[in-house]
């Protein structure tokens, strides 16, 4: 179990990275306990889309055509499950693991170091997903697709339409999105069934380890300075979390 302190030291350089905290009115919305359904099935769909934004970044980026087909094929029985309600907790057990190598393609410009980070954030966001869905299941709470909030759709809207910019934004996103995940966390945790606490807290590690990966990769991918660009997606990101928000979901803003 990760203590007070060392949640301390997780929290500090994401709550200096957010420009601004989850407003108390979300918070008092989502501790209520008919809205934890919502909580649950927003945070196993959060947790498949992370993993496919990884895995499209690197299919479209990095990856040769047969590690293409290899990631489109981990991601099949999630998606027919989140979906088309294809298949249950015994189709997606131990899936989240991939045995085969993910390879870069020969004339990738981007580093293997981007498809082994990658590969790692979408073995733990499917691990994530099964673990929600077993949550879910001991509370009796049934699976229903939920429509997707605006936060992830109002920050891409804004990216760069040319390249290498459209991915470097992608990735400053991500950090948001992961950063953002990991303060929500933390804010519920005390607000939870011990079981749903210990789950939150032990998932503040890998958010974290997300949005520092994501910032790396945008860095290394740029080849400059990018602190005006990552200024400018977290003023669109806190105008996102600060403001009335009539659609509840667990990055939505202030519940109007």
């Amino acid at each position: 179990m990760i203590t007070p302190s060392q949640i301390d030291a997780i929290l500090t350089p994401i709550n200096q990275f957010l420009q601004c905290a989850t407003p108390n009115e979300w918070v008092e919305e989502a501790k209520k306990p008919d809205n934890l359904p919502t909580i649950l099935i927003d945070h196993l769909l959060c947790e498949l889309k992370a993993g496919q934004s990884a895995m499209f970044l690197i299919r479209k980026y990095a990856v040769d055509q047969h590690s293409a087909a290899v990631l489109f094929d981990w991601f099949k029985p999630y998606e027919e499950f989140a979906y088309r309600r294809i298949g249950n907790m015994e189709t997606l057990r131990g899936k989240s693991n991939i045995s085969k190598s993910i390879i870069a393609k020969s004339d990738s410009p981007y580093s293997q170091d981007l498809i082994d980070k990658m590969v790692l954030l979408i073995k733990e966001e499917l691990h994530h997903f099964y673990q929600v869905l077993e949550i879910m299941e001991q509370r009796g709470i049934n699976y229903e697709p939920i429509p997707a909030s605006r936060y992830a759709k109002g920050l891409l809207s804004k990216m760069a339409t040319y390249e290498p910019n459209t991915l470097v934004d992608k990735l400053i996103i991500g950090a948001y999105i992961e950063a953002r995940s990991c303060e929500r966390f933390a804010k519920l945790a005390p607000h939870m069934d011990d079981d749903i606490a210990k789950f939150y807290v032990s998932l503040l590690r890998s958010e974290a380890r997300h949005y520092q990966d994501y910032l790396t990769l945008a860095e290394q991918v740029a080849g400059a300075d990018i602190s005006e660009r990552v200024a400018y997606f977290g003023k669109i990101e806190a105008e996102l979390i600060s403001s009335p928000d009539n659609d509840f979901k667990f990055h939505s803003g202030i519940p109007a």
